[in-house]
């Protein structure tokens, strides 16, 4: 050891200047880094593991679900409920470039849209361990990175604390809430008689694969044991696979009666006793025994990966300027700041887990009429003006929480955070006084539309929005599918109530459908009384919507889905054109192989009367399918 390792310092102090810093790199945290520099803000992403996702990442290895329900009853509603914006682009990018259904290829995917936005600096294997306070609002965040001996002093305007288990919130002492309420203390039929301390548990997940010879397996001394009888509330009929599911099983669950944050090592301990007895008892339980009514022979089967990090799921919850409950779910009121829905199961768990022997492993309750606001207010600290939060530990009940919680969900939310926050910080307002500003609220809403984000109720009102005032025509439409359509103000599909509360949405297909009978190419036209220039225009296709995407290592997920592909629905390839003089037409974009809902292409801004889309081949379908077409200046 030379004399300068001798006498080198801890950890080297670096300060730096943001417009706002995210803690917490999961689905809440990307989506809303991203999504703040986009809106123009200065941005740093810090995340205290090396790779990027969270639950969704393959540490963990959980497929991200969200309001869709996964397919799993989404397919019967009247309304699209995938999520769009950021969450749509990556699950887009992630079906073709991963047919594979790599974990790490989403790992990859999610670090190149970071490492591509010119405003966002990351910071990865970096944890957040204190803050500065001045006046009661967050100076600075105070971060370390052990990995380099690197001590980071972030100041900036906003601070977010996407972590799931609030260290920065925590650190900023932020009120926050753990556990159970009791029914009476928000008026929740679903709620506990009395409050307690409880919540969900944590689960490792784990993947097996079948070879073509026998392979043993011998269980550690410490692995639990289980019987048929522990584990008939528990579907495990065949050896690795939950109906299809080869990525080992979500109710390999405990840890809920314990402190999910300070006896985080405990229960990864006996999660892997857990999770390893479950596989013992799958491999080497007696012979022929039905195993969930299915004696399959896992003789040929054996582990190929199992995690090492619980996947979380609950520990603080912060309390924001609204606190959302079953109500907000159940009879849900229009939110005036509403910045993203939800719409999974009101999905509860014993917090005993797989120790639970006698109860179901999740009571799920669905939430009429299935999407619900979630206010900017939930978003925002009560006491620290300058914190906003998104992911698991925005302002809600146990039981509200138990439906906001799944990461699409998240991922939503997190965009919605994004905007607000470079708002805020574009205007030197405080993050707490955005929800009770009307002007700021329609910006924040018209941006995350603009971007692709869905509100229930939201329409397109965008001044800037040139489209608004043209007239719209195409070569040939479908009845439901009327060139006018792309004109509506919304991007979803919403027929009849099912799905949304009646006269909140507009009902339709909500796009432009070209007739299958006249083939392809086909155009669609945008038209002005008087010259416009027009500098950008943007266009969001259809991507089927009212299908499950999401990268799973199920068999069973996957094969409702169109996976290592583009979705049909989507165009491929496709002319822009803007009309010079009258019947002359000059091509001013040309896109061959697009795969992306939303594009926006740059125009020199002559001034023209007309704008055309011209389609000329799709990923499958039989004709052309354009939701939206939006021009500026």
């Amino acid at each position: 050891m030379g004399l300068r390792e001798m006498n080198s310092p801890g950890l080297a102090s670096n300060e730096l200047a943001f417009d706002v810093v995210v803690a917490g790199g999961g689905p809440a945290g990307v989506p809303c880094a991203l999504a703040a520099a986009r809106s123009g803000a200065k941005v740093v992403l810090v995340h205290d593991r090396a790779v990027l996702g969270g639950n969704a990442s393959s540490e963990v290895r959980m497929h991200i679900v969200g309001a869709d329900c996964s397919g799993t009853r989404g397919q019967a509603l009247a309304v699209e409920a995938r999520e769009g914006g950021i969450i749509e682009e990556i699950r887009l990018d992630t079906a073709l470039r991963n047919p594979q259904r790599s974990a790490s290829m989403l790992d990859l995917i999610l670090y190149e849209k970071c490492r591509a936005e010119p405003n966002l600096t990351l910071l990865l294997n970096t944890s957040v361990v204190a803050c500065e306070m001045a006046d009661g609002l967050i100076a600075a965040a105070i971060a370390e990175r052990q990995s380099t001996q690197d001590r980071f002093t972030l100041r900036a305007k906003v601070f977010v604390d996407c972590t799931g288990d609030g260290r920065l919130g925590f650190e900023a002492k932020a009120p926050f809430r753990r556990g159970r309420e009791s029914k009476a203390e928000f008026g929740e039929s679903l709620a506990q008689e009395a409050a307690d301390e409880c919540t969900l548990g944590s689960t490792l997940l784990f993947q097996a694969r079948k070879h073509d010879r026998a392979m043993p397996f011998a269980a550690p001394p410490w692995a639990r044991k289980f019987t048929e009888h522990d584990l008939r509330f528990r579907g495990h009929s065949s050896p690795g696979v939950d109906r299809g599911k080869e990525y080992g099983y979500w109710w390999v669950e405990w840890g809920g009666t314990l402190d999910t944050i300070k006896d985080n090592e405990i229960i990864r301990d006996e999660l892997l006793g857990v999770m390893l007895g479950v596989w013992d008892h799958i491999k080497n339980g007696p012979p022929g025994t039905p195993r969930g009514g299915d004696p399959h022979d896992a003789s040929h089967w054996a582990l190929d990966w199992f995690g090492f990090l619980p996947g979380k799921r609950e520990s603080r919850r912060f309390i924001g300027q609204h606190i959302l409950r079953q109500a907000d779910l159940m009879t849900p009121q229009p939110a005036h700041d509403a910045i993203a829905f939800g719409g999974w199961w009101i999905d509860t768990h014993p917090p005993r887990g797989i120790d639970a022997i006698d109860e179901h492993p999740c009571d799920q309750k669905n939430t009429p009429p299935f999407l619900f606001d979630i206010p900017l207010r939930c978003c925002v600290s009560k006491t620290v003006g300058n914190l906003m939060f998104a992911g698991r530990n925005i302002s809600a009940t146990h039981i509200a929480f138990a439906s906001t919680r799944v990461m699409a969900t998240c991922a939503a939310v997190g965009q919605g955070v994004g905007v607000a926050a470079a708002h805020a910080a574009a205007n030197a307002l405080r993050p707490d006084a955005l929800a009770g500003d009307p002007r700021a609220v329609k910006a924040i809403q018209q941006r995350l539309l603009r971007d692709d984000a869905f509100i229930v109720g939201a329409l397109n009102t965008d001044e800037g929005d040139l489209a608004r005032s043209a007239r719209a025509s195409a070569s040939s439409a479908q009845a439901e599918g009327a060139a006018a359509n792309v004109l509506s103000g919304q991007t979803r599909a919403v027929h009849g109530p099912k799905g949304v509360a009646p006269g909140r949405c507009v009902e339709g297909s909500n796009r432009w459908m070209s007739d299958p009978a006249t083939g392809l190419p086909a155009w669609i036209e945008l038209r002005w009384d008087a010259p416009v220039r027009l500098g950008r225009v943007q266009i969001t296709f259809d991507t089927g919507m009212h299908r499950v995407l999401t990268l799973s290592h199920s068999e069973w997920y996957v094969s409702m889905m169109q996976w290592g592909k583009a979705q049909e629905e989507t165009v491929s390839d496709y002319v822009v054109e803007v009309e010079g003089e009258p019947g002359v037409w000059r091509e001013a974009v040309r896109v061959e192989g697009n795969h992306q809902r939303l594009r926006s292409h740059a125009l020199n801004g002559s001034p023209t009367r007309a704008l055309r889309v011209r389609v000329l081949k799709t990923q499958g379908l039989d004709h052309a399918r354009i939701c939206e077409i939006r021009a500026y200046a």
